[in-house]
């Protein structure tokens, strides 16, 4: 553990940031996948369920929490 004060703040907002960051990340895995079952199945809301997959997918992708081309490939993969 650091001893110095700063040292010791920057590890906690460092934790407290990395929480924030694999929960937005969560959230796009979960929102992309809903929109794949609803295309799969036919629901009636996939469009919407798609728009909010976009949503997390460019969040997530402005954070660098993935990579731009890889945003990129999910939205494409998700629009087809």
């Amino acid at each position: 553990m650091a001893n110095i004060k700063s040292a010791i703040k920057r590890v906690k907002t460092s934790n407290a940031a990395g929480e924030k960051n694999i929960a937005q990340k969560n959230q796009m895995r979960t929102a992309v996948k809903a929109a794949q079952a609803a295309k799969a199945e036919g629901a009636d809301n996939a469009e919407e369920l798609v728009n909010v997959a976009f949503k997390h997918i460019d969040k997530a992708a402005k954070k660098n929490l993935v990579h731009k081309n890889k945003a990129s490939r999910m939205k494409s993969q998700l629009s087809k």
